[in-house]
Protein backbone atom coordinates (compact mmCIF):
# COMPACT_ATOMS: atom_id res chain seq x y z
CA UNK A 1 0.00 0.00 0.00
CA UNK A 2 1.33 3.43 -0.98
CA UNK A 3 1.21 6.21 1.60
CA UNK A 4 0.23 9.65 0.44
CA UNK A 5 2.69 12.47 0.94
CA UNK A 6 -0.22 14.90 1.26
CA UNK A 7 -1.82 15.98 4.51
CA UNK A 8 -5.50 15.45 5.17
CA UNK A 9 -5.96 19.23 4.90
CA UNK A 10 -4.43 19.26 1.43
CA UNK A 11 -6.62 16.34 0.37
CA UNK A 12 -9.66 18.33 1.52
CA UNK A 13 -8.61 21.24 -0.71
CA UNK A 14 -8.33 18.89 -3.69
CA UNK A 15 -11.74 17.39 -2.98
CA UNK A 16 -13.26 20.84 -2.65
CA UNK A 17 -11.70 21.89 -5.96
CA UNK A 18 -13.30 18.96 -7.75
CA UNK A 19 -16.67 19.42 -6.02
CA UNK A 20 -16.67 23.14 -6.81
CA UNK A 21 -15.82 22.54 -10.46
CA UNK A 22 -18.73 20.11 -10.70
CA UNK A 23 -21.11 22.42 -8.82
CA UNK A 24 -20.19 25.26 -11.18
CA UNK A 25 -21.04 22.98 -14.08
CA UNK A 26 -17.57 22.97 -15.61
CA UNK A 27 -15.87 19.99 -17.17
CA UNK A 28 -12.14 19.51 -16.81
CA UNK A 29 -11.83 20.38 -20.49
CA UNK A 30 -13.63 23.71 -20.02
CA UNK A 31 -11.44 24.69 -17.07
CA UNK A 32 -8.28 23.62 -18.85
CA UNK A 33 -9.20 25.81 -21.83
CA UNK A 34 -9.66 28.81 -19.53
CA UNK A 35 -6.19 28.13 -18.15
CA UNK A 36 -4.69 27.36 -21.56
CA UNK A 37 -3.47 24.02 -20.21
CA UNK A 38 -4.19 20.44 -21.24
CA UNK A 39 -7.13 18.63 -19.63
CA UNK A 40 -4.65 16.29 -17.94
CA UNK A 41 -3.37 19.30 -15.94
CA UNK A 42 -6.72 19.61 -14.13
CA UNK A 43 -7.11 15.85 -13.82
CA UNK A 44 -3.70 15.46 -12.21
CA UNK A 45 -4.36 18.27 -9.74
CA UNK A 46 -7.71 16.78 -8.71
CA UNK A 47 -6.22 13.29 -8.29
CA UNK A 48 -3.26 14.60 -6.29
CA UNK A 49 -0.72 13.61 -8.93
CA UNK A 50 0.32 17.21 -9.44
CA UNK A 51 0.78 19.56 -6.51
CA UNK A 52 -1.02 22.88 -6.82
CA UNK A 53 0.60 26.07 -5.59
CA UNK A 54 -1.12 29.12 -4.15
CA UNK A 55 -0.96 31.04 -7.43
CA UNK A 56 -2.70 28.23 -9.31
CA UNK A 57 -5.28 27.88 -6.54
CA UNK A 58 -5.96 31.62 -6.76
CA UNK A 59 -6.56 31.40 -10.51
CA UNK A 60 -8.93 28.44 -10.09
CA UNK A 61 -10.77 30.30 -7.31
CA UNK A 62 -11.37 33.21 -9.72
CA UNK A 63 -12.67 30.84 -12.40
CA UNK A 64 -15.05 29.28 -9.87
CA UNK A 65 -15.94 32.72 -8.43
CA UNK A 66 -14.83 31.73 -4.94
CA UNK A 67 -12.37 33.21 -2.46
CA UNK A 68 -9.17 31.45 -1.48
CA UNK A 69 -10.64 31.11 2.01
CA UNK A 70 -13.42 28.97 0.57
CA UNK A 71 -10.87 26.30 -0.32
CA UNK A 72 -8.59 26.48 2.70
CA UNK A 73 -10.99 26.91 5.60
Amino acid sequence: MTRSIYTNEYKKVLKKLQETRNTCGFTQVEVSKKLKKPQSYISKIERGERRIDITELSILAKIYKKSLDYFVK
